[in-house]
């Protein structure tokens, strides 16, 4: 069953920097001139050792491994005296306009290989980031962010509820982050919740794949070590903790929007929508977009949209649609973005830019006129758990959780040794 143990968390001295100066999105959703204002904000925000870059063409990993020390040399960090767990929510509106938590626990996580344990992993992943996320983690030689695990065990939100003021807290992108460092009692209690059930592992799987990687090299040499344990943010598999946007494609002009409709045939019966958009020369605006999002939920499927205007992309019986794109019909999930990557040329999937939003959609169409967006559906939460369960995955970039966890809340150096199972250092 899954193993979460406690660590001596290496976290921001907030009495000496704010938080919400230091705190940064994942690194798979900064681009550069996000990247140089969140440093500019403040010069030890995570995102200088998270995405590092090093002055005069040096390592940059290299760069993030001295910055962390430096930072703990000056202060700006501090190491908790004693291996502790850490409850982080995350507060925020709805997409219905109500208010929302997501609550979970920072931990060092065991790592299993897939299919070997208890943590399920539901997604494929893309090898470009995992290059460069196993430089990081053998230079920094400990994590920087957290995988998101959704455990399925029963009550853990209720173990999580924490009243006390928090020992950290910030507004940012309107979201309010806030952490709490638990005691041993209630360290116990967590951990033998976590263990009973388990964890399908929800963002993150370039890390852990990659931390599998690493441990495996360094066990190979030196044996059993804190290499075993990545950091990792465990939050309860309910809807209510959770939101589950979707993931939109867009697939470059130099294919033309004629030859994506005749491969997506192969899968989805091509339904031209009586749309205002019907005809319409673009570029299209994000609000435009937003529209035919809505419209793929009320349909039930994808919506391709093109120089020429939009098209929905309806269900074909799912024997012949597999078939048709040369899937094994027990194999692949019935959702959105399976169906588009088995319909899809390898060589046109290759080439795709995922886009997480209704505006990124548009700016992609706004620089790439010529380009087709297919916009998806997002999956449904439990349809997730389902996937993992059945130890298949979903193409990559199928899922996006949000609000995303922020980098920087705690950081999961290796230096010394993991703590006993029962939490003793």
């Amino acid at each position: 069953m899954p193993d979460l143990r406690p660590f001596r968390a290496l976290r921001y001295d907030t009495r000496v920097v704010p938080w919400a100066d230091v705190l940064a999105p994942p690194y798979d959703v900064v681009g550069e001139e996000e990247r140089a204002e969140l440093v500019a904000r403040h010069p030890a925000n995570a995102i200088a050792v998270e995405l590092p870059v090093a002055p005069d063409g040096r390592d940059p990993y290299e760069h993030a491994a001295r910055l962390l020390a430096r930072w703990e040399r000056d202060g700006v960090l501090v190491r908790d005296p004693a291996p502790t767990l850490t409850v982080y929510r995350m507060s925020y509106a709805a997409p219905n306009g109500g208010a929302r938590a997501t609550t979970g626990v920072l931990g060092a996580l065991r790592l299993e290989a897939p299919g070997e344990g208890d943590i399920l992993l539901h997604e494929a992943t893309l090898p470009k980031a995992k290059t460069d996320r196993l430089r990081l983690l053998q230079a920094v030689e400990g994590n920087t962010s957290p995988v998101w695990g959704l455990s399925l065990c029963s009550g853990l939100s209720t173990l999580l509820d924490v009243e006390e003021r928090p020992a950290a807290s910030a507004r940012v992108d309107g979201v309010l982050h806030e952490a709490w460092v638990l005691s041993p009692p209630r360290v116990a209690a967590i951990r033998e919740a976590v263990a009973t059930a388990p964890i399908v592992l929800a963002d993150g799987h370039h890390r852990w794949e990659t931390a599998l990687s690493h441990a495996a090299t360094l066990r190979a040499s030196e044996g059993a070590g804190p290499w075993d344990f990545v950091l990792g943010y465990v939050v309860e598999l309910a809807p209510e903790q959770l939101d589950l946007g979707p993931i939109h494609r867009v697939v470059p002009g130099t294919v033309p929007t004629a030859d994506v409709l005749d491969a997506l045939a192969r899968a989805f019966v091509l339904e031209p929508l009586p749309d205002p958009l019907a005809g319409q020369v673009a570029p299209h605006g994000a609000g435009d977009v937003e529209r035919l999002v809505r419209r793929a939920q009320e349909l039930g499927g994808p919506i391709a949209l093109g120089r020429n205007g939009a098209v929905f992309l309806g269900s074909k019986p799912a024997v012949d649609a597999d078939a048709a794109a040369g899937a094994d019909p027990e194999d692949i999930p019935d959702l959105d973005t399976a169906r588009l990557a088995g319909a899809l040329p390898e060589e046109v999937g290759a080439a795709l830019v995922f886009c997480n939003s209704a505006a990124e959609v548009a700016r992609a169409l706004q620089a790439d006129p010529g380009a087709t967006a297919l916009l998806v559906r997002p999956v449904p939460v439990p349809l997730v758990a389902e996937v993992a369960a059945r130890r298949v995955r979903m193409p990559p970039k199928s899922t996006f959780f949000r609000p995303k966890p922020r980098t920087g809340v705690v950081f999961r150096p290796f230096a010394g040794p993991e703590p006993a199972p029962g939490g003793a250092a």
